[in-house]
């Protein structure tokens, strides 16, 4: 009987350096490759540019390949007990850093019945960093960007959401890593923030701008990100306009939309009750989510309720009734809105909803309840969180800052440490030396 090996990888850019690996696979047996989920990347990595059922296709037609099964976690070990494979092979790049805990796990589980790991030599000149940075410089196709939210939620559960107002916040968002408890953590979207959008050009947050100018700023956004973007329509507007709007964000590749049930004159909402806004009628919003879902072409565009009804002290129970009345007119997912310092409207929202509804997409715009950690949203079932408009609010200052130092000294040597380099701006973009 043939000796049976186990291979884990990711194989989203399929190179020399994954066929490497199976044909050394091959030498001891038969090739059973534990392919990591969307859900299991996700938790370390950018979700995979392919979706697992096709890098399982891929791999099905790789030539010694016997076998290939998911596996859900970075660790291992749960698949090595299922299969109980004679041989396990992994290149050497496991040796160091977050790796080497699962690792030490893997040659726990395979002691268990005798079985042996062979470490293989990392492939010299092949670089997944590198693989990745040089596929989003080719850039992504507006089907892909459009699909990708939906994935991203489906794979990790929760995402979060950032700000853009210029191409410059998109490579921010694009780029940005950072560390927390031993994982990598990155901004999974952007958010098209009419606020902000507004207010960069020096206009008030009343819906003066039109979609075609704001349109037109998200097609340059596009042009040097590949990650998805959630837009903010406002009210939506006229019924019979809104439709044609689902419609240009759909073929631009926007991932979706959230409208907010307001009537009249745009007044953000963060300004509360101090002025005049008028909540839509249940049956009135309703049929404007009906018509956008009616306009879309594609099942994967999103179209998010967004309730007003903390924001204007209309209540939970009030927030609830709103919920589901759209959600049966086709919302994909429910905005809830509040102004409170703190969480405790929206987690009695979210409790409440959750207690009937498992899986319409819940979203949470923290500007406000500030203190609340994104783990704690996340177990109230938000799906979604978004920082809706802090890279605008850190620009100004800064930029004042700087002008003001020169106005005080007559110079600009006092605001250079507030600065970049002249030489970092330069190599900021890709191809300026």
């Amino acid at each position: 009987m043939s000796k049976v090996v186990y291979i884990g990888m990711t194989a989203d850019i399929i190179h020399h350096g994954h066929i490497n690996i199976i044909e050394h696979g091959r030498k001891y047996g038969d090739v059973t490759i534990g392919l990591l989920t969307d859900r299991a990347v996700s938790r370390f990595k950018r979700l995979p540019y392919l979706e697992y059922g096709h890098r399982k296709r891929i791999l099905e037609n790789i030539a010694g390949v016997t076998k290939v099964i998911p596996q859900e976690d970075w660790d291992y070990a749960p698949n090595l007990r299922l299969v109980r494979p004679d041989f396990m092979i992994h290149g050497s790049d496991w040796l160091e850093g977050p790796q080497s805990e699962f690792r030490r796990r893997a040659y726990e589980a395979m002691s268990g019945w005798g079985g042996q790991i062979i470490e293989i030599p990392y492939t010299p000149g092949v670089s997944s960093a590198r693989l990745d940075a040089q596929m989003r410089a080719l850039g992504t196709t507006p089907d892909i960007r459009l699909r990708q939210l939906r994935r991203q939620v489906k794979a990790a559960g929760f995402v979060r959401v950032m700000e853009v107002h210029s191409p410059l916040c998109g490579l921010i968002v694009e780029t940005l890593e950072a560390e927390r408890e031993g994982r990598p953590v990155r901004f999974d979207a952007m958010w098209s923030s009419s606020l902000t959008d507004s207010t960069v050009r020096g206009k008030p947050d009343i819906e003066a701008l039109d979609h075609t100018a704001r349109l037109s700023g998200i097609n340059d956004l596009f042009e040097v990100t590949t990650k998805p973007l959630l837009y903010d329509a406002d009210t939506g507007g006229r019924i019979e306009h809104f439709s044609f709007t689902v419609r240009s964000l759909e073929r631009m590749g926007v991932s979706g939309v959230i409208i907010e049930d307001k009537t009249g004159l745009k007044k953000n909402s963060l300004l509360g009750s101090t002025v005049e806004q008028c909540q839509d009628s249940v049956e009135g919003f309703a049929k404007k989510i009906a018509a956008g879902k009616a306009a879309q072409v594609t099942d994967d565009f999103m179209i998010i309720g967004r309730i007003e009804s903390l924001i204007l002290n209309a209540g939970v129970d009030d927030a609830l009734l709103r919920a589901r009345a759209y959600v049966d007119a086709g919302s994909d997912g429910i905005m809830i809105h509040g102004r409170d310092k703190t969480p405790a409207e929206i987690f009695a929202f979210c409790d409440r909803f959750r207690a009937t509804d498992k899986d319409t997409l819940v979203v949470a715009v923290p500007t406000a309840y500030n203190s609340v950690y994104e783990h704690e949203l996340a177990d109230r079932g938000v799906n979604i969180v978004i920082y809706a408009n802090h890279l605008l609010r850190a620009s100004y200052p800064a930029m004042a800052r700087v002008a003001r130092a020169i106005l005080e000294n007559g110079r600009s040597l006092e605001a250079d440490t507030q600065c970049m380099s002249v030489d970092e701006i330069l190599k900021l973009i890709p191809g300026t030396i």
